[in-house]
């Protein structure tokens, strides 16, 4: 049995995937893109990747592939059709980073709120030993208490982020993209309510084609100019230009965001614009990477591959 893991850094060099060793021979590149990823495919029977795109053209010279496993929950750069006709079967990871991502769209919404690096760097600029008095509130923050949390994507992670909103004292309303959310905890209401009512709109969805840009220049008009966008779910669900011009116009206060449209980001992605961290933080598609949720990552593609092997279809999509 071979084992090719195609971007064994994208589960980070500080966390051990020896356990893949067990299974058989096993490659490791650090990181695969499409160019390569063909060549490096060619001769595995099993497949561990994250990005690198699998389809007929990486896959058709690949005659012994017989499972992919994914160091993910998304499966996006599968052809999972293409698999399926050839008989490969497809793995995904499943509510291993929920706290992570949970705890990181908190994070960013009280970053935002309450104006953390306007008065981190009031202090470290020596203003504040410099004043009279014993504090400083020259930018205005409100509490979350009586504010409402509005979420698209009521799965496991948007339900954890809905329980600390409620833990602030939040009331939380919800958008079902898809229409088969079966949540009934939490408000469910349409997308234009959503917009209009919240003050922090958090985004958990997975992107499909009723979630591409599904904040746009017109979603935008709808929302409150106090409220602030997180997304933590797919980047393109959100037009990075309508974005940055409701910012710039200050259609709405701010916006945290942890995955961009493109990734990594590009050099001339309209957002390098904002340099105000009261207004615009962006973290590198990190909200998932707790050291924790590595090393579950890494531990569940195992069971996975052990899975597959006594002849179990666990975590299979495209059955």
């Amino acid at each position: 049995m071979k084992l090719v893991v195609l971007e064994r850094n994208s589960v980070g060099t500080d966390i051990d995937v020896s356990c893949f060793e067990k299974f058989g021979e096993v490659v490791y590149y650090p990181n695969t893109v499409a160019d390569n990823t063909a060549e490096r495919v060619k001769d595995a029977d099993i497949i561990i990747a994250n990005k690198a795109p699998l389809n007929e053209i990486t896959l058709k010279n690949a005659p012994n592939v017989k499972l992919i496993c994914l160091f993910a929950t998304g499966f996006d750069n599968v052809d999972t059709a293409y698999c399926k006709s050839r008989q490969i079967k497809v793995a995904n990871v499943i509510n291993y980073c929920t706290p992570a991502v949970a705890q990181h769209t908190l994070l960013l919404a009280l970053l935002l709120a309450e104006k953390i690096a306007f008065y981190d760097d009031y202090v470290k600029s020596g203003a504040y030993s410099a004043q009279d008095r014993f504090s400083n509130f020259d930018r205005p923050f409100r509490d979350l208490e009586g504010k409402t949390w509005g979420i698209v994507g009521m799965g496991t992670i948007g339900r954890k982020v809905a329980s600390l909103a409620q833990a602030f004292g939040c009331k939380v309303i919800f958008y079902s993209a898809s229409g088969n959310s079966t949540c009934t905890e939490y408000e469910r209401v349409d997308f234009g309510t959503l917009l209009k009512e919240s003050d922090i709109l958090s985004l958990h969805c997975p992107l499909t084609d009723r979630t591409r840009g599904l904040i746009n220049k017109e979603a935008f008009a709808q929302m409150k100019d106090t409220a602030i966008l997180v997304n933590v779910a797919r980047g393109p669900v959100v037009d990075t230009q309508a974005l940055c011009d409701a910012l710039m116009n200050n259609q709405i206060a701010a916006a945290g965001l942890d995955v961009l449209e493109k990734e990594p980001m590009a050099k001339d992605d309209p957002l390098n614009m904002i340099k105000d961290s009261t207004k615009l933080v962006i973290t590198p598609h990190m909200a998932w990477a707790s050291t924790e949720s590595r090393t579950n990552l890494v531990i569940e593609v195992c069971k996975n591959i052990e899975s597959f092997l006594d002849g179990g279809n666990r975590n299979i999509v495209n059955l």
